[in-house]
């Protein structure tokens, strides 16, 4: 069968004869820009490749030999939640939401979980308190997120599932006293979770022995003895743990310790009101 050609001009029921072709560039179609035409292969100019929009800029390589890359260096420092600043005044960054799963104790003050809840908030993650002081949490919790639930308080036992991801973490306080019952919500993937303890109790040993990081605020001299054993503290942090000011905490584990002055920002201190120890 023969290929179908093209009606021929004046032809009787094909209308009138076909337009003269536009001026422009040879194979342009109506309604098309004109595009230059294409050049030789053996002219100056490439080729353009179809689909791929204007060539960029052109300009010669950037070599670096193999020697002078352990001359490059880029300056990057932790991430996560600033607890403070510490000795050498550098920023003290802790960090709450990781992909393993984290158990902190703070032997301290609600002051200073209060922070570690707003700073946490601050930096995109979800903080559920379970206390059984719920006057003490709902004012900075309704305050903390402008109107988002990014704080909420639980009851005791009232705590359900928060599903951590990494798209939104979770930190959950548990401020129920020196002797915190057990809780089916533990620590996991992206989320971390904060056991307050207002002073030592009988269960704070095995509390402090099973945990990540420890928080020490001011504490008394017989307390100190029982941290300083139980976290392999020396003599010198044992001896400056009871005269500690009420915005400084040692952070330890059972490898390391530092320092850590908290400074409170003004929207904190309108908030919370200043560093204090006790509630």
């Amino acid at each position: 069968m023969s290929a179908p050609t093209a009606p021929a001009a004046g032809r009787p029921g094909f209308g009138t004869s076909a337009p003269a072709p536009a001026p422009g560039f040879p194979g342009q179609r109506p309604g098309h820009l004109p595009r230059e035409p294409e050049p030789s292969r053996n002219g100056p100019h490439r080729r353009l490749r179809a689909a791929f929009g204007l060539l960029g800029p052109r300009r010669e390589r950037h070599l670096v030999d193999a020697g002078a890359l352990s001359q490059l260096t880029l300056p990057v420092g932790d991430d996560g939640l600033i607890l403070g600043v510490d000795p050498a005044n550098q920023p003290a960054v802790l960090g709450l939401s990781r992909p393993t799963r984290l158990d902190i104790v703070l032997v301290g003050g609600a002051w200073m979980a209060q922070v570690i809840a707003l700073r946490a908030a601050a930096i995109g993650a979800r903080v559920a308190v379970e206390t059984a002081r719920p006057q003490l949490w709902s004012p900075m919790a309704q305050a903390a997120g402008g109107g988002q639930p990014c704080v909420t308080v639980h009851q005791v036992r009232r705590l359900a599932q928060q599903g951590p991801s990494p798209a939104s973490p979770v930190l959950i306080i548990r401020d129920l006293g020196t002797r915190p019952p057990r809780s089916r919500i533990t620590s996991a993937p992206w989320q971390s979770v904060l056991t307050l303890l207002p002073y030592l109790g009988p269960t704070a040993p095995r509390l402090l022995a099973n945990a990540d990081i420890v928080g020490i605020q001011r504490i008394s001299p017989q307390e100190a003895e029982v941290v300083g054993k139980v976290m392999r503290l020396g003599q010198e942090n044992i001896t400056a743990l009871p005269s500690l000011s009420d915005n400084v905490a040692l952070w330890a584990t059972q490898k390391h310790q530092q320092y850590v002055m908290t400074q409170p920002t003004d929207a904190e201190t309108g908030l919370l009101g200043a560093p204090r120890r006790m509630d």
